[in-house]
């Protein structure tokens, strides 16, 4: 599917859910599929409102069971890396990050590639709920079958400084 029809999916999803964004605005909707050529299976499509170099406010949003890879946000000159809270605002989202496993998920990470999914502890976010993941922490998440959309609200968002698990990713 080309990119400009997964644009499409992504305002249409948004609005569907009372987000609106403005003629503007949709034309800075980004979709990535990471380098990995597939976008349904590990992908994400995202807006950012503002990013500046104290705080950032984006729009992400996930296809069923869409997944966005491991990663983490390091420290960088010696301030610690990017904090961010994630708020659930349609569908489920299975969060996952580095602790122990509290229970054994039903969740599997895309193509049952256990060797870059590495975090182990599931935070399971409904709509309404959120979650706060502290720098430099491993996670990935994925969107359960109906999709998700989650508003991430951080300090300073700086793609190029993460690092992912999967040495194949690109962003």
């Amino acid at each position: 599917m080309q990119s400009n029809n997964v644009v499409e999916m992504t305002i249409n999803q948004l609005k569907e859910h009372g987000i609106k964004l403005t003629e503007t605005e949709k034309l800075k909707v980004e979709v990535t599929d990471f380098g990995l050529g597939q976008q349904f299976t590990v992908g994400l499509q995202l807006f950012t409102y503002i990013n500046t170099d104290r705080y950032c406010a984006k729009e992400l949003v996930l296809f069923p069971s869409q997944t966005c890879p491991e990663h983490k946000h390091p420290n960088q000159n010696g301030q610690p890396g990017k904090q961010e809270t994630f708020r659930c605002r349609s569908g489920r989202v299975h969060l996952f990050v580095e602790g122990e496993e509290k229970k054994e998920s039903d969740i599997e990470p895309p193509n049952k590639d256990t060797v870059n999914y590495t975090a182990k502890r599931e935070i399971i976010l409904r709509p309404g709920e959120q979650y706060t993941i502290d720098p430099n922490t491993l996670h990935w998440f994925q969107a359960g079958k109906n999709g998700a959309i989650i508003s991430e609200f951080s300090s300073t968002s700086d793609d190029a400084s993460d690092i992912f698990t999967d040495v194949r990713v690109k962003r």
